[in-house]
């Protein structure tokens, strides 16, 4: 099964794309950021982020894809901008029928790590230690999104697990 996980942003959306056979076999196939200068309009981002995801799905055909939870913060502007971000990687993935789901910052860390509360450095140590690869070579910003792969790998393979799964967005 090959899943793209996706930590959305405006600026800097981090992507894993991994291959799971088993929950506790995966090779990551690819993983990075889709960046966007702060001196691009909203709108720019917005382009470039669904043709980045674009290009994502036509490169590896995922099967599914998992994506960050939105989350209330303080800052309601910051919700809406992340909320466009969201939407226009979700549209992507759904003009090329990939199916989306969902889950929180801390359900993907503990998938991962053990522990919800895992900082993304955390993340990119066990990463890097369980795929053989060196920490410098995984951008910090990719490894939620690795962590959301796993996760969504972890359920869908475990045959217990799978009623946990929900429906696609």
């Amino acid at each position: 099964m090959i899943i793209l996980g996706i930590d959305p942003a405006i600026r800097t959306t981090g992507y894993g794309v991994i291959r799971a056979e088993t929950p506790a076999s995966f090779e990551v196939l690819d993983c990075g950021i889709i960046a966007n200068s702060a001196r691009l309009s909203h709108t720019e981002c917005l382009r470039r982020l669904a043709g980045g995801i674009r290009e994502l799905v036509h490169a590896f055909h995922p099967e599914c894809a998992s994506i960050e939870e939105p989350f209330l913060g303080r800052n309601a502007n910051t919700a809406i901008i992340l909320g466009m971000a969201r939407g226009a990687i979700l549209t992507a993935l759904a003009e090329n029928s990939v199916p989306v789901y969902a889950y929180s910052p801390r359900t993907a860390k503990r998938a991962a790590v053990g522990t919800g509360a895992a900082t993304k450095e955390q993340v990119a140590m066990l990463m890097a230690a369980e795929l053989g690869i060196e920490i410098e070579r995984i951008p910090l910003d990719s490894t939620d999104a690795l962590a959301l792969a796993l996760c969504h790998a972890q359920l869908a393979l475990r045959p217990g697990l799978a009623g946990q799964l929900g429906k696609a967005l």
